[in-house]
């Protein structure tokens, strides 16, 4: 594990990451038809639970993801792997414009659809801290573990929640300006973001795991 400090485009590049990862603006759509039926109050509220919600299991990754590879006994460069595999599956679908499905299968959704809130489940969990977002958050924290770039992470986690949130409080606005068009361009670009930052991932594993690939 490297103990160096991030500079600030070491930061910026986790909060693109986890940007990409994520892919609000794709999700706007969702989040406008799953919060129809509310008026503007309840739907600003959802949007704050959900975006808390999101910072929360982020930050519990950040800081005790590392434990919880140490009790399974799971080393992080095959995390790293497993975890580069699945950003890059995620990235497939984002380009593919199938994301929806891998992120909530059938039964998710119809278990799903007739609970109350919907703040946590699912908008918080899996459609935005989903698997791919949460190994991100643990292969960044274990190889960079230093309690400044801990500190710096959790900024940028709270600064990615902030930004989600206004995301989603301009939402009816931003499906307006942009039509079903532009929001499916911009997913298929976070796509192709997402699937080299998968591929650095798997790489940078392989090349600990088998020193030999880097001669």
């Amino acid at each position: 594990m490297n103990p160096a400090l991030l500079d600030l485009s070491g930061y910026i590049k986790f909060f693109i990451g986890l940007f990409a990862l994520v892919n609000p603006i794709g999700i706007i759509p969702v989040f406008i038809s799953m919060t129809s039926y509310q008026v503007p109050a309840a739907r600003n509220k959802t949007n704050l639970t959900a975006n808390l919600s999101v910072a929360i299991i982020l930050w519990t990754s950040l800081f005790l993801g590392d434990g919880i590879l140490h009790i399974f006994g799971i080393s992080i460069d095959s995390f790293r792997i497993a975890g580069g595999i699945l950003v890059v599956t995620i990235a497939m679908s984002m380009i593919s414009g199938k994301l929806g499905e891998d992120k909530q299968n059938k039964q998710e959704k119809s278990e799903t659809a007739i609970r109350e809130s919907i703040g946590v489940v699912p908008l918080a969990l899996p459609l935005m801290a989903g698997p791919g977002a949460i190994s991100s958050t643990i292969v960044w924290s274990t190889r960079y573990h230093s309690w400044q770039n801990l500190l710096g992470f959790s900024v940028a986690i709270a600064l990615f929640a902030f930004s989600c949130w206004v995301l989603f409080r301009a939402a009816p606005l931003m499906v307006r300006v942009l039509g079903q068009t532009g929001i499916n361009v911009i997913t298929r670009i976070m796509g192709l973001l997402l699937m080299a930052l998968g591929i650095e991932f798997v790489v940078t594993g392989m090349r600990t795991l088998f020193p030999g690939l880097a001669a």
